[in-house]
């Protein structure tokens, strides 16, 4: 039975899940400041006494670059800097008394969905999640991959696609997220929201580079993984079709014509990826603990 925390962009989650199978969420707002480990702490400690459960090992999800040595972010973005080379293992047994793993939250949203979620067994797939920035991650052969420092797979929304394009906050130009992500539409519009882009046809020709960039992301990660399936989430798939219909189309059409197109998956449950895929992860980090408290 695991807890699970997803440092999210304007909440942090929560769940306790035990098999696979969810037994309470909550979540809280983000301040953006150290608070939000007390609050995290907090609202977990409720959550436990709520599901009345007894958790083995926890779960954390950041927004950010974890350093497969230490288990510390390298990099995040503004709002979870606080979060910079801090021991969340330390802060985890601490507060909650439990052994922790930290991960991407893309790349665990991505073993979240290929281990109990909407393309459970498939082991070669690449996820890409659209919302607030752009985020992705990739798997080969059933590796979540990671590379010698933790940047392996999730930099896709910061592939150049256009040469003349905007610098991007990374310090690269012409990055995905920097010309198509929910931020970067804030930024090129009057206070168009995603939604409102969408609902309409007053602003074609801006949500026509939209889909073309994230379908060129799409291309060039099939491109990188060849993998079997490719999942899109994120916020911005709320607007359903509109938006992973033209990303598939353009991606079939602009695939290296030996490949062999992977099949495209919208999860149904978005919201439960990342704690599912922490689950996995606590589960498999920790299982002599596991088996120890199941033979009390």
């Amino acid at each position: 039975m695991e807890l699970c925390i997803d440092f999210g962009g304007t909440e942090i989650k929560l769940a306790v899940i035990d098999g696979g199978r969810i037994l309470g969420v909550d979540s809280i707002p983000v301040r953006g400041d150290e608070s939000d480990l007390a609050a995290a702490a907090s609202a977990s400690r409720a959550l436990i006494a709520q599901t009345d459960t007894a958790p083995t090992a926890l779960g954390i999800a950041v927004p950010g670059v974890v350093s497969p040595a230490s288990g510390r972010m390298l990099h995040a973005n503004d709002k979870y800097d606080f979060l910079r080379d801090f021991d969340l293992h330390s802060w985890a047994k601490s507060e909650l008394g439990l052994p922790a793993v930290v991960e991407n939250d893309a790349r665990a949203a991505l073993i979240g969905e290929t281990s109990t979620g909407s393309a459970g067994g498939e082991r070669d797939a690449v996820l890409v999640t659209l919302g607030t920035g752009i985020g992705t991650a990739a798997m080969i052969d059933g590796v979540p991959l990671r590379g010698v420092t933790g940047h392996a797979g999730i930099l896709g929304g910061h592939a150049t696609v256009d040469v003349s394009g905007p610098v991007c906050p990374c310090g690269n130009v012409g990055c995905a997220e920097a010309l198509a992500s929910a931020w970067a539409l804030r930024e090129r519009s009057d206070g168009l929201s995603v939604k409102e882009l969408f609902e309409s046809d007053d602003n074609a020709a801006l949500r026509d580079s939209f889909l073309h960039v994230w379908g060129a992301t799409v291309v060039t990660l099939i491109h990188m993984y060849d993998p079997s399936v490719v999942i899109l989430s994120g916020g911005i798939l709320r607007a359903g079709d509109a938006v992973s219909a033209p990303i598939e189309t353009y991606a079939r059409e602009h695939l290296w014509p030996s490949m062999t197109p992977p099949r495209f998956i919208v999860p149904p449950e978005p919201e439960y990826s990342v704690a599912r895929g922490l689950s996995t992860l606590a589960r498999q980090a920790h299982p002599r603990i596991e088996h120890d408290q199941e033979n009390k």
